[in-house]
């Protein structure tokens, strides 16, 4: 059995309770890091969600550009709302994937989108908050197959 290996890339998110949710989720789903870009959080109060201390455990890092950052193997895959994108119940994912998020006030940019192998979403009637779809992303991809778990 192969051992999974997962990273979240978060584009400029909005506020620090989308990133201490993101991070919890990251925890309970056995992410290896996460990474941001832009200013915002950096601006807002740092981990106010971040419950169960997560930034502790796993790396929690801000960089220019998330392009420069893709672990070794990995498959960006971007997750939006948009035309063209992959359901999740039909999506497999790839043993080593770099999930890339957008705003929630926005979309992803068409140069990260055209970056990601591929671009994934999950069925909705609408828009889900950040750490809503970080988590729905992270625990189908741990139901689809124990090889992307990192858990025991």
């Amino acid at each position: 059995m192969t051992k999974g290996y997962s990273c979240i890339g978060l584009v400029n998110p909005k506020t620090p309770e989308n990133v201490g949710s993101v991070m919890r989720a990251a925890g309970c789903y056995g992410v290896n890091s996460v990474f941001y870009t832009g200013k915002r959080y950096d601006i807002a109060k740092q981990f106010c969600t971040d419950t169960k201390s997560q930034h502790l455990n796993l790396p929690l890092i801000g960089v220019e550009d998330l392009r420069d950052i893709v672990p070794l193997d990995c498959v960006p895959v971007a997750v939006d709302l948009i035309e063209g994108a992959k359901p999740l119940p039909d999506y497999k994912h790839p043993p080593r994937a770099f999930y890339i998020f957008g705003p929630e006030d926005g979309t992803l940019k068409k140069e990260i989108t055209d970056f990601c192998r591929e671009t994934i979403y999950v069925p909705t009637n609408g828009c889900m908050n950040l750490a809503a779809a970080v988590n729905v992303i992270m625990y189908d991809r741990m139901a689809k197959g124990d090889s992307f778990s990192n858990h025991k």
